[in-house]
């Protein structure tokens, strides 16, 4: 079965980054956009970040233009924004495609069972959350309204870091 390790993916500034960097961490992968109603988000998934950051866990951004346009912003700018507006410090990648015959191979994953063995969820918006476990299985997945700070998230993120 595959896992998260098994891509590779581009930083805000191009560079090719493997998800094998992050082996051992749980991880919570979510879509994001910096125009959407859900923004504020961002500040939720750095209070994930700065809470268990120093236990083995890391938050990954993948900014998607994909639900309405809500995501204009394109490299620096996109790290601009989340830096200056949220204080994000956890890693954010390129822009990518996150639904459809468009979607990035990690989201094909990501939102397959037949591809990850455990979760069939594709996003319906933007901040749609997949949490890994520290083998880079998807185990699972939160709604975009599901705000990254609710006990139900923490829970889980706590269960796997134990």
């Amino acid at each position: 079965m595959k896992s998260i390790y098994d891509f590779t993916v581009k930083n805000l500034h191009g560079k090719n980054v493997s998800l094998s960097e992050y082996r051992g961490n749980v991880c919570l992968i979510v879509n994001t956009a910096s125009e959407c109603g859900l923004t504020p988000q961002l500040e939720g998934l750095q209070a994930l970040q700065d809470e268990f950051g120093d236990q083995d866990f890391t938050v990954l951004g993948f900014p998607s233009n994909d639900f309405q346009g809500q995501e204009p912003l394109n490299g620096k700018e996109i790290s601009s924004f989340c830096e200056l507006n949220y204080g994000v410090s956890f890693p954010m990648f390129d822009k990518i495609h996150v639904k459809g015959d468009e979607a990035a191979e990690l989201y094909q994953f990501l939102s397959d069972k037949s591809e990850n063995g455990q979760v069939n969820s594709k996003p319906k918006w933007n901040f749609h959350k997949y949490l890994i476990n520290k083998e880079g299985e998807v185990v699972d997945y939160f709604w975009p309204t599901t705000a990254p700070t609710a006990a139900r998230v923490k829970k889980a993120i706590k269960r796997l870091l134990s």
